[in-house]
């Protein structure tokens, strides 16, 4: 049987990953990237939340109920945000975020 981990090393990874996404999402030009950087950044989350719950008391771990929502949030994210980039790139042949500042009105 393995050891058990302490909750820090659960939360070092998870700023490493929330990291990775942040730098993504800011750095990146294409949607797509900047769309999967963060959904890396709700993965670091949903990570901080079960970590927490599992070190918590009690037989209902709340943060693994809220994890499940950011789930069903980070879905419809992607849905939509999957949706309006496949838009763009059909009407500007590019899905490049700064052609998406053209569209202003």
């Amino acid at each position: 049987m393995m050891p058990e981990l302490p909750v820090a090393a659960y939360l070092v990874v998870s700023v490493v990953l929330f990291s990775i996404g942040l730098f993504g999402a800011l750095r990146r030009r294409n949607a797509i990237m900047v769309l999967m950087a963060i959904e890396l950044m709700l993965n670091a989350v949903n990570l901080n939340l079960v970590a927490f719950s599992r070190y918590l008391p009690g037989a209902v771990a709340p943060g693994q109920v809220f994890a499940v929502f950011v789930i069903t949030v980070a879905a419809a994210e992607a849905a939509v945000g999957l949706a309006i980039v496949l838009l763009l790139a059909r009407s500007r042949r590019t899905a490049d975020v700064p052609d998406v500042r053209d569209l202003k009105g």
